[in-house]
């Protein structure tokens, strides 16, 4: 299956936007599309899954999640979505946009930087009930490629909006600065991540001390600030590499910022627990 919406203008469902909704009867993209598609993807867009019914499965970044009835996995750009190739669940809506739509969105949404990593959300019963009705209007209005693009992102607004309040629940009334700081250390580190910051620039760049930073990461991670830093780095290593882009252990190193290949091949196994060459193995 490929990407769900695209800069070719025939994946998108509205003329304005790069947005496309899908349900079991509803959006699917013809057979002759789909089979040109791979079964992993690299997601240039942000991803949404609402399940209504039943069970799905996904693996995203080679970790697999199950998804069931009023829950939602949400997906950032640059993830490796490996698709299912059972069923999925009887009833579900994919939601697929990126960053034109949110860029034209009346605020930000700090649950798509996942600061608490849960990449998969529970809705109450009637939290639940809101967000279908809310995925019922977008695939109402998307089901016409000329619907009024304000109107459309009026409700995507309202979706986000509920996905995160739901997404933070007490957490953001409990420490509202502290997650705020957390938000933006993640912030920085994916905007700087191949020029390796030391901890001491992003804590003057936040305004807190190393210590705090380090409590804060600590809290909402489990990590240090360091170990954050080496895994991010790490997953970005293991996304390239999953995603085909098999360049030698050198360029992957210098395209990941180190300067020392074998540093980086050290920090891989250590990491990950395997080699940079048996890494490549398993995925052929």
């Amino acid at each position: 299956m490929c990407s769900m919406i695209s800069s070719h203008h025939h994946l998108n469902q509205n003329n304005l936007l790069p947005i496309r909704i899908v349900s079991p009867g509803f959006g699917h993209l013809s057979p002759e599309v789909t089979e040109r598609g791979e079964l992993v993807q690299h997601l240039p867009y942000y991803f949404f899954l609402f399940v209504i019914e039943g069970f799905s499965q996904c693996s995203v970044d080679m970790k697999q999640l199950n998804v069931e009835k009023h829950e939602l996995l949400f997906l950032m750009p640059h993830q490796v979505r490996q698709l299912p190739t059972s069923s999925h669940a009887s009833d579900y809506y994919k939601l697929g946009f990126d960053e034109e739509c949110l860029s034209r969105l009346p605020k930000q949404y700090p649950f798509l930087l996942n600061p608490l990593n849960r990449q998969k959300i529970h809705f109450s019963p009637a939290a639940a009930v809101r967000v279908t009705i809310i995925f019922n209007i977008l695939s109402s209005l998307l089901g016409s490629t000329d619907a009024d693009p304000e109107i459309i992102l009026a409700h995507l607004n309202s979706l986000l909006t509920e996905i995160n309040t739901t997404y933070f629940g007490s957490e953001r009334q409990l420490s509202d600065d502290r997650l705020d700081k957390f938000i933006g250390f993640k912030v920085f580190v994916e905007e700087n991540l191949t020029d390796h910051p030391t901890i001491r620039s992003i804590a003057e760049e936040l305004g807190v001390s190393t210590d705090s930073l380090y409590q804060i990461v600590k809290y909402y991670s489990g990590l240090s600030p360091k170990e954050f830093l080496t895994d991010r780095l790490m997953l970005e290593a293991r996304r390239r590499m999953h995603y085909g882009q098999k360049s030698s252990v050198k360029e992957l190193a210098f395209e990941l910022g180190f300067s020392d290949p074998d540093y980086f091949s050290r920090l891989f196994k250590k990491n990950t627990g395997k080699t940079v060459a048996e890494f490549f193995q398993d995925l052929s």
